[in-house]
């Protein structure tokens, strides 16, 4: 999908985005160097949390430098120009706020959460960094053994996660998509401070981020700190098109088994390649969703239901769908066996059971339960700034567009059973699946 962020041209005016009732109060501007500003606003509590998106994630990395997206997410946290290593969170806390960071596919993301009336020091500090970042050597040691030893921590140590990695690398043929985000070891090992300084050199620029304003403030305000301390910054000319490898046509389905002394709960996850949710396209991306819901979305879903309770041949069953995704995502399925059921027997009332899902068609009831669930959890929603300012720094940089967000409630409403059946008939092929099998050594498959 070609990257599309289409923000509202929307004046500075008291007027949000969107006048309908329940939705938030969104303004959005572009600062003269390219940098998109979101503000939305919730003024019940005088807290606010201050958002940098950046368009830059583990996807977009060059061949080869797996990790280095994440790798610069921590060497940002070292020293600038006039902030000694360590002295951006410390200051932060100082001020009785917190701070993090994290990395996905599509985006990298630095946030604060403090007082309303600490937001232009946060905008003043985080400007700093987004372009005179200073390293040394030893910035770059130090930090390569922190994340060579979160991957020992997060991934080695865990049989769930290196199964993960192998079913992704194998689901993607192309796309960078199947590399893990924390990188593969071997590549870890290598990165350098010319692959770290390359990648914020080329992404780090106003004109390939977003800001994200949530809480007890005011647009007139965020444009006017926004223009001092970001608007000063000068865009990169040679910011390059965000054009990813894409994915060929999949006509083979693939299995893999992955055997582990350390797994103690076995079990069969299948992933489909599934289409991400489009801006002004979002129908099928929501009957997707609603499928998975309906699938696996909890204790009374058709999946659990059927193979937990009636058939008792399962444990657990689950359905997944990660459709705020910039290119092709993945539908998902996962069953973990009953005492004395094989994996192949849990694989095989998995399929018969989706087959007949499919074939008996969606219960308006459970559809019309789950429809309500989902308006009640929007609306609480809007009680978290944290949340609210995720969703868009989501959807933003992975080519969504405000309106987007705002209608995909009322896309949810709309959907019909019979779209549910068809998004099921068209993404559950089995050549475009794979299917793994997390197990001890000496499991029994059948």
């Amino acid at each position: 999908m070609v990257r599309a962020l289409a923000l509202s041209a929307a004046l500075m005016t008291a007027t949000p985005l969107l006048a309908k009732e329940g939705a938030e109060a969104v303004t959005t501007f572009t600062l003269d160097n390219g940098m998109d500003v979101v503000v939305v606003e919730d003024h019940r509590a005088p807290v606010v949390q201050h958002m940098v998106w950046y368009r830059a994630g583990s996807a977009d990395e060059p061949i080869g430098s797996s990790g280095v997206a994440h790798f610069l997410e921590h060497l940002l946290f070292k020293g600038t120009d006039t902030l000694a290593p360590g002295e951006f969170s410390a200051t932060v806390a100082a001020n009785g706020g917190n701070d993090n960071a994290f990395t996905s596919y599509d985006y990298t993301a630095y946030f604060q959460r403090v007082a309303a009336d600490r937001l232009e020091l946060m905008m003043r500090m985080e400007a700093d960094r987004m372009r005179n970042i200073r390293l040394n050597e030893e910035d770059i040691v130090t930090e390569r053994d922190v994340i060579l030893e979160e991957r020992n921590q997060r991934t080695e140590n865990s049989p769930r996660a290196l199964f993960g990695e192998q079913l992704s690398a194998a689901q993607y043929l192309n796309h960078r998509y199947g590399a893990p985000i924390i990188g593969w070891k071997h590549e870890m090992e290598a990165l350098d401070m010319e692959d770290a300084l390359s990648f914020y050199q080329t992404h780090y620029a106003p004109n390939n981020a977003i800001l994200v304003v949530t809480g007890d403030v005011e647009p007139d305000e965020v444009r006017a700190l926004a223009d001092q301390y970001y608007g000063v910054i000068p865009s990169n000319p040679d910011l390059p098109e965000r054009v990813r490898s894409q994915e060929p046509p999949q006509t083979a389905e693939r299995r893999l088994t992955f055997k582990d002394a350390r797994v103690s709960q076995p079990y069969v996850q299948r992933s489909y390649l599934a289409p991400e949710r489009d801006p002004g396209a979002q129908e099928k991306a929501a009957a997707l969703f609603l499928l998975a819901e309906l699938l696996g979305g909890g204790t009374t879903s058709y999946l659990n239901e059927k193979l937990q309770f009636e058939q008792q041949k399962v444990v657990y069953a689950g359905a997944f769908y990660r459709g705020v995704s910039l290119d092709d995502t993945t539908f998902d399925l996962l069953v973990v066996p009953a005492e004395g059921v094989s994996l192949q027997e849990a694989e095989d009332a998995m399929d018969q059971t989706v087959a007949d899902f499919i074939a008996e068609g969606v219960n308006e009831e459970d559809l019309d339960r789950i429809k309500m669930q989902l308006r009640a959890a929007q609306t609480y929603a809007r009680d978290n700034v944290d949340g609210i300012g995720n969703r868009y720094g989501r959807a933003l940089t992975s080519g969504l567009t405000i309106e987007d967000v705002q209608a995909w409630p009322d896309v949810l409403q709309a959907v019909t059973g019979d779209e549910i059946i068809a998004a099921a008939r068209e993404v559950l092929q089995p050549e475009t699946s794979v299917t793994g099998w997390l197990m001890k050594d000496d499991e029994v498959t059948q």
